[in-house]
């Protein structure tokens, strides 16, 4: 049967439409099911509309202040979560004071329980009052709507308008309350119609070039984005607008003025390059620059549109001459381990061929958070016959897996790693990287480099485990025979 219900769902025997298991001879549209509410009694792990707003799409803005309209629990839980750092510089030449501004501070106004009763605007005016006090230096203020303060009506957008016909100052709303969408993926694309709508076409670049691209879904974890701009740098393309790692406010207005646009994450902010092609008629493209295999074929891609692929070609032969004798020995050490991929989006369909043909790894599959079908195409496509692609993988079910399927390394999050690691295997962090970044030629190496050290660390053969017996709980039925 091509897809399987794990012994621990059975009292929710829905989540077997979420777990597949690829047979070769099974149509194309045989795929779990996907981008729904999540089950009743499932333990998700994914994350929710405003972390898929605030913790993804703007959180790596560099001069922006952030302030979370929610009781201090949603406002703690934006702040730091993904490693996004920012430089200094600005796009004028100019110098924004606090380096990594947008991962030290974060503002909130910690709703109480009169608020709610009463409405919580008068504090959000307040907290605007206060940031601009605080931060005067920032060129704009995001307001994020929460769960509580969705379901209580406050309104963002007029407090919004408000306070920037007074401070003089860009306030933007994001309307993305966690519970707007099933997944984090209703707050991307929130995220993408506001920031297109409110700034695409209103600032101008200070100088172009015939080479310039739009960098679109990278968000610099790790430092990503800047071994990506070199590359582009050495063949002759011109980064003009980085959506929206390492970025400024103001650079997202003048993403009209590319010649291409280059999209990183699909899942995330395919919507802005496609909305931007349709007022604008700019060009993009879907590109994957994890690997040394796929970031070679993607820099003469992105080459070729501009007629540089000459230039590429000798960026590639350089890097590959400096990373392939490292490659080689993790390759021959991690031949055979196997991996599962519990990531939140493209990275499962990014990752798997990678770690197959250029580790000789074996992916015993992959999952995803809040993919759609079309990622759920490309895992399966890139997995081999018997691989499994599980949409939402709860805890209990990611316990099992590591049972029956003898895994050696989880790539995952951080809310799976500490899990992972009582059961006694390594866990690596996908999202937030261990020591990044992971994009590139090198990037592709610092994640082998990582995933050896993960395997091999001594600590997993002093670790020991008692058996215990299996709590005597009652059966409820029967007694209630």
């Amino acid at each position: 049967m091509p897809f399987k219900l794990f012994e621990v769902s059975k009292p929710i025997p829905e989540r077997k439409e979420h777990t597949y298991v690829k047979h070769c001879g099974d149509p194309e549209e045989c795929l779990p099911k996907c981008n729904s509410k999540t089950i009743p009694g499932s333990m998700t792990e994914r994350g929710c509309a405003f972390a898929g707003a605030k913790g993804v799409i703007t959180g790596a803005i560099k001069d922006v202040a952030h302030i979370v309209h929610s009781p201090v629990g949603c406002t703690a839980y934006g702040y730091g979560t993904k490693r996004y750092p920012t430089t200094t510089d600005m796009p004028d030449g100019s110098q924004f004071p606090i380096k990594d501004f947008n991962i030290k501070y974060i503002i909130g106004t910690d709703l109480q329980e009169s608020d709610v009763v009463f409405g919580g605007m008068k504090k959000l005016r307040q907290a605007i009052l206060d940031t601009n006090k605080e931060f005067p230096f920032v060129s704009a203020i995001y307001l994020y709507a929460t769960c509580t303060t969705g379901l209580i009506g406050d309104d963002l957008d007029a407090v919004a308008k408000e306070m920037e016909e007074e401070l003089g100052k860009p306030i933007i709303a994001f309307n993305a309350p966690g519970f707007a969408g099933p997944t984090q993926s209703k707050g991307h694309t929130i995220g993408n119609n506001v920031l297109f709508s409110k700034l695409v076409g209103t600032t101008e670049p200070p100088a172009t070039t015939p080479y310039d691209i739009n960098l679109i879904g990278e968000y610099n974890i790790d430092g990503d984005l800047w071994l990506l701009k070199d590359y582009f740098k050495e063949i002759g393309i011109n980064v003009l607008s980085t959506f929206t790692g390492d970025c400024c406010h103001n650079e997202i207005g003048w993403m009209h003025r590319a010649k291409l646009s280059v999209v990183r994450c699909q899942r995330s902010s395919t919507y802005i390059a496609k909305m931007i092609e349709d007022k604008y008629g700019i060009p993009y493209m879907k590109t994957d620059f994890f690997s040394t295999k796929y970031c070679a074929e993607n820099l003469k891609t992105v080459a070729r549109f501009f007629g540089l692929e000459d230039k590429a070609d000798e960026l590639i032969a350089k890097k590959m001459a400096e990373v392939g004798p490292e490659l080689e020995f993790y390759r021959k050490k991690l031949a055979g381990k196997k991996a599962f991929i519990f990531s939140g989006g493209p990275k499962s369909y990014h990752l798997s061929v990678p770690l197959q043909e250029e580790l000789d790894m074996d992916v015993t599959g992959v999952s995803s958070m809040f993919e759609h079908e079309d990622g759920f195409e490309k895992m399966k496509s890139r997995l081999d016959e018997g691989k499994l692609v599980i949409d939402d993988p709860n805890a209990l079910e990611l316990e099992e897996l590591i049972e029956d399927y003898d895994i050696d390394l989880i790539m995952g999050g951080v809310k799976e790693k500490y899990f992972v690691h009582k059961l006694g295997i390594p866990c690596l962090l996908i999202h937030s990287y261990e020591n990044g970044p992971y994009i590139g030629f090198e990037g592709f190496v610092n994640l082998a480099r990582d995933m050896y050290t993960a395997i091999y660390n001594p600590v997993w053969n002093m670790l020991e485990f008692e058996e215990t017996e299996e709590p005597d709980i009652p059966n409820v039925e029967e007694e209630a025979k």
